[in-house]
């Protein structure tokens, strides 16, 4: 949805929240200038929709009485999971998500009782969610593309690659995943004959095309996406032998720090570094014996760690 429409549509659920909204208010909640939220308001008119406005310190805009939307219901815990779902959503780059959370939450607020309101506010005024800030996204190809995935549609992708070229591929989406502060598709690229992550902040333009695919029974979209990054080539590239199994492995080695593989002697661990002495700190962390196997400038790196960490614990 464009933004103007999405903006005047978080108008009106803010107006039927609240009440009397100021417009320096609904300027601040929607990131706009207080002449855009007057257009907004004029738009709403143009529709039908009854608004008063007043003047003054403590004038707004509000709803003629009687101007109702239909009402929905939600019980005490699909509200409490819809508001953390929706704090969470602000951090996930997706584009104008400022907005439609504002007016999503207005809608939550307008359906539910005085009580459970307060509540709610505070929990979107007070928690908290570790989740890394997300690059701006783009709605229209994730909207477009959990659509293919969904349908198994082939489409065609205008992609920007990380130089600036414009590519375009025909492309089978599989899934659709929020790693690392990006969204990406995963499927099968035609122009690679393989499969290939595309990052949704690059691409310019989707396009079904007349063709269907297979997607793959209980495709891992996450799990591709974790070892795609780790194998990425970087300045370093690591091999270490952990004295452990498989399963353990997984336990405390982190999917984004390298790909494991079971060994006859353990569990290999191949890693793609910039700098090796963040790998030794990561290999410091782990409760079980390791060996280095490639390179040897690791195993240097690790005996300096181990020497500062030792002069570090003598210092007292």
């Amino acid at each position: 949805m464009p933004a103007p429409a999405t903006r005047v549509l978080t108008v009106l659920e803010l107006l039927q929240a609240r009440g009397m909204v100021g417009g320096a208010e609904l300027a601040e909640r929607l990131q706009v200038d207080r002449r855009t939220v007057r257009r907004y308001i004029a738009m709403l008119e143009d529709l039908g929709i009854p608004i008063a406005s007043e003047r003054g310190r403590d004038g707004g805009y509000k709803l003629m009485p009687g101007f109702k939307l239909p009402p929905l219901m939600f019980t005490d815990d699909e509200a409490l999971a819809l508001t953390v779902g929706l704090r969470a959503a602000r951090h996930l780059g997706l584009a104008e998500a400022a907005p439609a959370t504002a007016s999503a939450l207005a809608k939550l607020e307008r359906v539910t009782p005085p009580a459970l309101k307060r509540r709610l506010r505070g929990v979107s005024d007070t928690i908290a969610l570790d989740i890394q800030p997300g690059a701006a996204g783009n709605n229209d190809a994730l909207m477009a593309l959990s659509a293919a995935a969904l349908n198994q549609q082939r489409v065609s992708l205008d992609y920007l690659t990380p130089n600036a070229q414009r590519t375009r591929r025909e492309f089978d989406p599989y899934g659709l995943g929020f790693r690392g502060g990006h969204w990406y598709a995963v499927g099968h690229c035609h122009l690679r004959r393989d499969l290939r992550s595309f990052r949704l902040d690059r691409i310019a333009g989707v396009e079904a095309l007349p063709a269907s695919f297979r997607r793959p029974d209980k495709f891992d979209v996450l799990g591709y996406l974790a070892n795609a990054i780790a194998t990425l080539p970087r300045l370093h590239s690591v091999d270490v032998l952990l004295d452990t199994d498989l399963a353990t492995a997984r336990k405390h080695v982190f999917a984004g720090f390298g790909v494991l593989k079971a060994d006859r002697r353990g569990v290999r661990l191949h890693v793609e570094a910039e700098t090796l002495e963040w790998v030794a700190r990561e290999l410091a962390r782990l409760p079980f014996r390791f060996d280095v196997i490639a390179p040897e400038e690791l195993t240097r790196e690790v005996h300096r760690l181990a020497t500062r960490l030792l002069a570090a614990g003598n210092s007292g």
